[in-house]
């Protein structure tokens, strides 16, 4: 086979000779058979020697199918084993490197507790050390008197017995004269994300040989983005990102490749914005009495953030082009109210808009809410779920109905879960599409919802778009996610609302906690306690003691189900009391029968799951006690805060904690969400905030949000490629990245 990068130079070479004679035909040609090059990354695992089938299976539960994949699956961190060391100078408990010849084998069986040792004694010219490995009994056949071999682990002591546990290992071949490329040991160590039967060793056993044959590949990244920033070179990057020369450069590895990956998702999201700019929507006028005339009728006023933000959108409605604008508002902050009249000016306009929700608790809420404060106006409202269905003026009523108004355009408003992107569901003139709690959904299910405009479909009009969420984001992300969406604030709460108290509940308090919890519903108040899991099993007993192995957990108190809290507080704790149960598993029906009982007060106190995390209000309920409260993260726990504090009663929200935490602490002394988002990314990283597998972001680019700055870069850096090639037609490399991005992430 040719070796494509032989031909590569010698084509430099040609062009070089050429250009000035045959310009535009060389330039072209030459254009058609670089991005060829990169189709190398985009073969199959299974063309890599030594890969086979069941090797394919574990890589895919790491989400690696092509050679790219394997290649930028980059270690999370890495053992510096750099620095080889005398045997005499290895010290107990410290994690060291050393070097010396095999004396001795040999494998121990101790029968009774089932356990193989196989044992090795090594040498250099300053002494002597055994090594260890356990349950590896294979390693007897590995390791041969002789044997010139590197290890690397740390140095135990017991019963005045001095060894290396488990140590990594590597055969050394080539002679003391020789330059020994190490891969496992004598050196900074890549340390992989891995699943079972993949471990780290045997994937820098099969990626360190693939660098060689890949590193010549032409850089993803323009030249002149390389040059402006000084990044590594791709080749480079590659091989020092995986088997590095120093942290130094590690440092700029990783910076470089967490700066392409949020290039390629701000070329993406950019591009959506400059594809939106070109289509034509509906341009409904903003009717000004009509809107007086709402808010005249509500029984609250509107705060000024509520005014300014539905002003915005209004006005952009007003435009022949698309609105994509991003609603973000704390928990309470009135984003409903403004939705609802963006929808009531479409409505009396004559045009349609689909209200979609991520849960039929939440759609029916919104039914009710609807309904409810826009009666005066005339409109008809419908409710599209999987079990629910009605419209305002008729009631309960057939799918098939709501199907046949909807498509007519007798429902102005109609609202409902996925159900409403399902088939058969069509709109004669849908104008204006909300999504809430948006980034559950997906961007096929997005795009799927506003295209549905069937009867319209020929004219190629594209519904105004209003995305809403409770949950704070900080700057990076909404830069980086959401950089087709124009951002509106509700940063204002209504006024009158009380402060809710918060308070850690420590494992001696809790019977107070309990009897506090117990007054107030006999005052009259309700309550909710959150519970993380549905149920406790062994597996989940064991993974709260990983938690924090130093912890006494006492048979894994922080792991609290609510199928056993249900019990043990309906039948022990409150046997007084009306308790219900809430959780993801249950049928619609059955959670939509709970919840209107609990808002209707025949429930006292509700055991859930984070199944009411978002949308539910009741106002009538105070306190809000969070099981495991370590476990959530801060955005979340602030949302479960949000559940109470809506009526006119004092609120409370107790966190159950067999340890405080700086994100417990963090929420006494914060109430707003914009700042404890901020605070949350700074304690648990990115990651952890948003869940890379949520988001489908690769890891680098998710681990890389903390870095606003860089972010930044990378947004200027497309915002400048796509200012003079906005179809990357003259980037062809660019576009196959794009491509690629769409096709595997859900950027929502």
């Amino acid at each position: 086979m040719i070796n494509q990068r032989f031909v590569l130079a010698n084509l430099k070479i040609f062009l070089l000779f050429f250009t000035k004679t045959f310009p535009t035909i060389i330039i072209y040609q030459y254009n058609r058979i670089l991005p060829a090059m990169p189709s190398k990354l985009s073969q199959e695992i299974k063309s890599i020697p030594k890969i086979g089938p069941a090797y394919q299976a574990r890589l895919k539960h790491l989400g690696i199918e092509t050679v790219k994949d394997l290649l930028y699956h980059f270690p999370a961190r890495y053992e510096d084993f750099s620095v080889q060391i005398p045997i005499a100078d290895l010290k107990v408990d410290e994690t060291a490197c050393v070097q010396g010849i095999v004396e001795s084998v040999k494998m121990v069986r101790v029968w009774k507790r089932h356990l193989t040792i196989t044992e090795i004694v090594i040498s250099d010219s300053t002494g002597k050390i055994k090594a260890l490995w356990f349950n590896q009994p294979y390693l007897a056949g590995t390791f041969k008197k002789g044997l010139a071999v590197c290890l690397a682990g740390k140095l135990v002591e017991k019963k005045s017995s001095r060894y290396l546990s488990n140590p990594m290992y590597e055969k050394v071949n080539d002679g003391p004269d020789s330059e020994i490329d190490l891969t496992h040991t004598g050196r900074l160590v890549p340390i992989y994300p891995q699943t079972a039967g993949l471990s780290s060793r045997w994937l820098r056993y099969v990626i360190k040989p693939l660098l060689a044959g890949y590193s010549g590949l032409r850089d993803p990244l323009p030249d002149a983005t390389v040059s402006a920033y000084e990044f590594m070179p791709w080749g480079e990057a590659i091989r020092q990102i995986h088997f590095p020369e120093s942290l130094n450069t590690v440092k700029a590895a990783r910076k470089r490749f967490a700066f392409e990956e949020l290039f390629f998702i701000q070329l993406s999201v950019l591009q959506e914005r400059i594809r939106l700019n070109n289509e034509q929507a509906e341009a409904i006028t903003m009717d000004l009495p009509l809107i007086q005339d709402f808010t005249k009728t509500l029984p609250f006023s509107l705060t000024e953030a509520q005014r300014i933000s539905s002003y915005r959108i209004l006005k952009d409605m007003e435009k022949n082009r698309p609105m994509n604008r991003l609603l973000q508002g704390d928990v309470g902050s009135g984003k409903t109210i403004v939705a609802m009249m963006a929808a009531l000016n479409a409505a009396k306009t004559g045009y349609q808009t689909a209200f979609m929700a991520p849960t039929e608790i939440l759609a029916t809420q919104h039914y009710e809410n609807f309904i409810k404060l826009l009666k005066p106006f005339g409109i008809e409202i419908g409710i599209l779920c999987s079990k629910h269905t009605a419209v305002s003026s008729f009631g309960q009523v057939s799918k098939s109905t709501v199907l046949e108004l909807a498509k007519i355009g007798k429902i102005g408003i109609l609202i409902g879960t996925n159900a409403l992107i399902q088939k058969g569901v069509a709109f004669k003139k849908l104008a204006f599409v909300i999504l809430d709690e948006q980034h559950r959904f997906g961007v096929e299910q997005r795009a799927a919802l506003a295209k549905n405009n069937q009867t319209r479909k020929r004219e190629k009009f594209t519904p105004h778009l209003l995305s809403m969420t409770a949950t704070p984001i900080p700057r990076s992300l909404a830069l980086t996610i959401y950089g087709d969406l124009d951002l509106t604030l509700l940063d204002e709460m209504p006024k009158g609302r009380k402060r809710i108290e918060t308070k850690i509940v420590k494992p001696d308090d809790r019977a107070a906690a309990y009897e506090f919890i117990r007054r107030e519903i006999k005052n009259g108040r309700q309550a909710f306690i959150v519970c993380p899991r549905i149920d406790t099993d062994e597996e989940e007993k064991r993974d709260a003691i990983l938690f924090d192995p130093k912890a006494d957990y006492s048979g894994a108190e922080a792991v609290k189900a609510v199928k056993e809290e249900y019990d043990k507080l309906s039948k022990k704790i409150f046997p007084d009391l009306r308790i219900g149960m809430l959780h993801g598993k249950m049928k619609a029906a059955e959670k939509q029968e709970i919840m209107e009982k609990f808002k209707a007060g025949i429930i006292d106190l509700l055991v859930s799951t984070s199944v009411i995390e978002v949308g539910i209000d009741v106002p009538n309920a105070t306190i809000m006690a969070i099981e495991g409260s370590h476990k959530f993260g801060l955005a979340q726990l602030h949302q479960f805060r949000g559940r109470v504090g809506r009526g006119e009663h004092q609120s409370y929200c107790l966190l159950f904690s067999d340890y405080p935490t700086r994100r417990l602490s963090a929420l006494l002394r914060h109430d707003n969400g914009f700042e404890l988002a901020e605070k949350d990314l700074e304690i648990r990283g990115p990651g952890e905030v948003f869940g890379s597998q949520q988001w489908g972001m690769p890891d680098l680019a998710m681990a890389s949000l903390a870095d606003v700055f860089l972010v930044e870069k990378s947004r200027n850096a497309a915002k400048g490629i796509l200012a003079r090639d906005p179809t990357l037609e003259n980037h062809p490399l660019l576009l196959e990245r794009v491509k690629q991005l769409k096709q595997r992430t859900h950027l929502e």
